[in-house]
């Protein structure tokens, strides 16, 4: 391997994505960084300048310039960032977000096209080549340094994903407190209901991915209850945390529960998950009701918490350390 052999296929690959004429191929005024800078901002529903700068390593002057043109298209509202006057918040408009959905469909429809002209029989292969160029690449670039929170992207769930909530539930809470197949029954269910039929302008999942896995999640669901959204099924993945994932994934479902017009936010957890408790104290939550019960093969205490959207403001959370289940 050589580096005229990386050179020429990163030549290659350009051409055959459109990279050098994106905004043609997906018949939009924005290039390929604009349009990842909106992907971003879609996915992560609360942030700010220092956060979108580090998450896609642009420079700061390059990225103003983005969000200058984003806020005279109508696309995006800066503030004053919350609890720190010296950071600008950034949030996507109504506008934005239709923009953002339309850009994510035609990249999609674009990249579907082109696997189509792969033989069913050879795309194990093509992603087999696609995990370890990323496997490769991702060692070469973080060898000798950790992980960090700006590594992890937020985005929708893709094929599989929803079956990895599942596998991935019942095997942390296994391992972590002992929960037993009943717990994965009532996770299934959870999120087949989701499958069967949801709701994209008032229900959303979330993957946090890390070097091109899946590393947490967290689902927003319409509750029985009028105006109200359920936050479920948050996680983050042992080996993730520390990142600031859970409290990521918590900004966004309040983000999204906010914009789509929802009055309240609620959950329900048992006390056993103490990290995760703390982190919906930071955000607002409050404790509503405690319920004991025997369930997934256990003595626990179930726990109500609810945050008001109308009044309640998310507090900056320390970190994210946890995994936290809110399930029902």
């Amino acid at each position: 391997m050589t580096v005229q052999d990386i050179r020429s296929f990163n030549r290659f690959y350009t051409r055959v994505i459109g990279a050098l004429d994106y905004s043609r191929t997906l018949h939009a005024p924005y290039t390929l960084t604009e349009t990842r800078v909106l992907y971003e901002l879609a996915h992560s529903p609360r942030t700010d300048a220092a956060d979108l700068r580090a998450a896609l390593s642009l420079d700061s002057g390059y990225l103003s310039r983005i969000l200058n043109k984003f806020e005279r298209d109508g696309l995006v509202e800066r503030a004053p960032g919350r609890g720190d006057s010296r950071r600008t918040g950034v949030v996507l408009t109504a506008r934005g977000r239709e923009t953002a959905v339309l850009l994510d469909e035609r990249s999609n429809t674009s990249v579907g096209s082109l696997l189509a002209t792969v033989p069913a029989g050879d795309r194990p292969r093509l992603a087999e080549a696609l995990r370890t160029v990323r496997e490769l690449l991702s060692g070469a670039e973080g060898r000798g340094r950790s992980p960090a929170a700006g590594d992890v992207v937020l985005r929708g769930p893709g094929p599989g994903d929803l079956g990895w909530i599942v596998q991935r539930n019942a095997a942390l809470y296994a391992a972590e407190y002992g929960w037993d197949a009943r717990y994965e029954a009532l996770v299934a269910r959870i999120v087949a209901d989701f499958a069967a039929g949801h709701d994209p302008a008032a229900e959303r999942v979330w993957i946090a991915e890390l070097d091109g896995r899946p590393v947490g999640c967290v689902m927003c669901v319409r509750d029985e209850a009028p105006e109200t959204a359920r936050l479920r099924l948050l996680l983050v993945e042992p080996g993730a945390r520390g990142l600031r994932i859970g409290d990521r994934l918590v900004r966004a479902v309040v983000g999204f529960a906010r914009d789509a017009g929802y009055r309240a936010l609620v959950l329900w957890t048992n006390d056993v998950l103490t990290t995760a408790r703390h982190l919906y104290v930071r955000h607002g939550f409050t404790l509503t009701a405690e319920q004991p019960h025997h369930s997934f093969g256990h003595d626990l205490v179930g726990q109500d918490w609810r945050l008001d959207l109308r009044e309640a403001t998310s507090r900056e959370p320390a970190d994210g350390h946890h995994t936290g289940s809110a399930t029902g």
